[in-house]
């Protein structure tokens, strides 16, 4: 009888230290993502969440606050800047498609083991780890009428006069979308990269045997396995085109010119906010952005579950 009390009480020990165990990890956890988590609940949630009322009032630093109910939403409806706003913002998603097959190719092509590869996919990362404000700057140099652009161009005798990229209407906003997807490119190619390197390469070899062609391979086999990443970076780069702010305001040196051809809700947004201290219909665009951006995830998420099925049949 002893042994066997002896028996069931070593079990028992030995659960009671992997609990612990187990509890001093979690707690170990939460200590290093608390820093973290309090600045997101004091800088993130919490502007989001006390947004929500404040859309609904006159909110003055100045003045008194009252409740103006939709007040601020129909305003919106009257108000022309906000709708070129939104159709530019709408407009930047455009960056999205683009932005992902010039990824996939890059990871594609930088995945090959060739001399100099190491040294290629440095230089493809490191737009992404300079600051926008940085690159904007630059841009705004290579941009210029007397740019580098403009010159090299005119060398080449392809144009005859400077293109003015910034500082026109119909070229701003495109010019703005290609520096976002110079920046973007290495950040969604090492993501491929990193997916490319594991997959099986048995069903490539496979493929071969069976006298597929590199085409096929790529979008009958790659393509379906890469399925996952192609969902997230389309998911985390419309986010970031919808809440598009500091090309904008770096670029445009805070005025969303010229003609506010260049407006976008997050810089209108805060135009409203700091320029105009109206942050009652600053907050009411912040929602109508919110509702945007969860509008097009929905759609996403749609089209990846419909793509899934279609590759599985």
């Amino acid at each position: 009888m002893k042994s066997s009390t002896k028996t069931h009480a070593a079990p028992t020990r030995g659960l009671q230290k992997l609990s612990k165990v187990k509890l001093r990890n979690t707690v170990t956890a939460w200590a290093f993502m608390a820093p973290a988590i309090i600045i997101l609940l004091v800088f993130v949630f919490y502007p989001i969440v006390f947004s929500v009322p404040l859309a609904f009032t006159n909110y003055s630093v100045f003045a008194e606050t009252k409740f103006v109910g939709m007040a601020n939403f129909e305003r919106l409806v009257k108000d022309p800047d906000f709708w070129v706003s939104l159709k530019n913002s709408c407009l930047f998603v455009i960056v999205v498609p683009i932005l992902q097959v010039l990824s996939i190719a890059l990871a594609v092509l930088l995945n090959k083991k060739l001399p100099g590869t190491p040294i290629f996919r440095v230089l493809a990362y490191l737009p992404v780890v300079t600051s926008m404000v940085a690159v904007s700057i630059i841009w705004k140099f290579i941009f210029d009428p007397n740019g580098i652009l403009n010159g090299l161009l005119m060398s080449w005798g392809w144009i005859q006069e400077p293109i003015r990229f910034l500082s026109s209407s119909t070229l701003a906003l495109p010019t703005m979308m290609a520096i976002t997807i110079w920046q973007g490119l290495g950040y969604y190619m090492m993501i491929y990269l990193s997916a490319l390197q594991h997959f099986p390469e048995e069903l490539v070899e496979a493929a071969v045997l069976d006298g597929a062609s590199g085409w096929k391979i790529f979008w009958k086999i790659r393509i379906p396995l890469l399925q996952p990443q192609i969902w997230l970076c389309s998911m985390v780069s419309t986010i970031a085109a919808l809440g598009i702010f500091d090309v904008v305001f770096t670029i445009t040196n805070g005025t969303g010119g010229p003609n506010k051809s260049t407006y976008v809700i997050n810089f209108y947004s805060y135009l409203q906010a700091f320029n105009k201290f109206d942050f009652g219909y600053s907050a009411a665009i912040g929602i109508v952005l919110a509702v945007l951006t969860m509008v097009f995830s929905l759609v996403l998420n749609y089209y990846n579950k419909k793509a899934g099925e279609d590759f599985v049949d």
